[in-house]
């Protein structure tokens, strides 16, 4: 197999591959390898607080910082635990990403960190999903290429996709499930009286699998850990747009209610 992509100054993303297509997996890793960076939208104050905390892995230290919805309620002194919603940790000698992980999302791991052009690169990425690890990806060189290159110019075949993703309305996604867990209802919530509604943003990958899940509001923070480990495991149907599977952005509402 053989991926390269571009991006270029206008904007644009192009790229040319032979063999097997990427998995989702493998599609991530430029980014991660590259520019492991936080969507804005999670560190948006309009949006979310931020939440600091120590977690120490292998002995190592780690500096963390927690990206908390504002429209999460927290009720009687409940707290949010590390890790339920976006989580970046740092090491404890270089101001480097080492891992970042959140419920219903992969968690990644940075190691052998080395600096290039002033830059720190990971030589060394883990995925993880759940208790699974899917992929290791190793940085064997790295070579500097002049801004004249032509190979920094895309190629006369190269493919430029007009669709990334596509937005997909609630209702419409229902209509496209045909695996659902449903979530378990958290002890502390059901003693504390907490109900309602759990909204989260979600992409649905071209295999029909949840991708990046993230919260957008909830009543409760266990109520949310539940509806995220839930729907991480829900299945789709491929959305297909002109004969061919692509990504789409959606929706989801878990609603937790409870009996008489």
């Amino acid at each position: 197999m053989k991926h390269t992509d571009w991006y270029t100054a206008d904007g644009r993303h192009a790229y040319e591959a032979s063999g097997d297509g990427l998995s989702y997996y493998e599609n991530k890793l430029e980014s991660e390898l590259f520019s492991p960076l936080p969507e804005s939208r999670d560190l948006d104050p309009a949006a979310v607080k931020l939440v600091s905390d120590e977690l120490h892995v292998n002995d190592v230290k780690l500096s963390c910082t927690m990206a908390v919805p504002i429209k999460l309620t927290i009720w009687k002194g409940e707290t949010a635990s590390l890790g339920i919603f976006p989580t970046y940790c740092f090491g404890p000698s270089l101001p480097v990403l080492r891992l970042k992980y959140s419920i219903g999302n992969l968690a990644v791991n940075f190691n052998s960190i080395v600096e290039v052009q002033g830059c720190f690169l990971a030589r060394k990425v883990d995925f993880h999903q759940g208790k699974q690890h899917v992929l290791t990806a190793d940085v064997v060189t790295v070579e500097g290429m002049s801004p004249t290159d032509p190979a920094l110019a895309p190629t006369v075949s190269a493919i430029m996709p007009t669709t990334e993703k596509v937005p997909v309305g609630a209702g419409l996604a229902v209509g496209m499930l045909v695996k659902k867990q449903m979530p378990l209802y958290p002890l502390d919530a059901k003693n504390a009286g907490a109900s309602g509604t759990v909204v989260l943003q979600a992409t649905i990958g071209r295999d029909g699998r949840i991708r990046d899940l993230r919260v957008v509001s909830a009543p409760w923070p266990s109520l949310a850990a539940a509806a995220l480990m839930a729907v991480s495991e829900w299945q789709y149907r491929p959305y297909m747009l002109n004969g061919e599977p692509v990504e789409v952005e959606t929706t989801i509402n878990v609603i937790f209610k409870l009996g008489p």
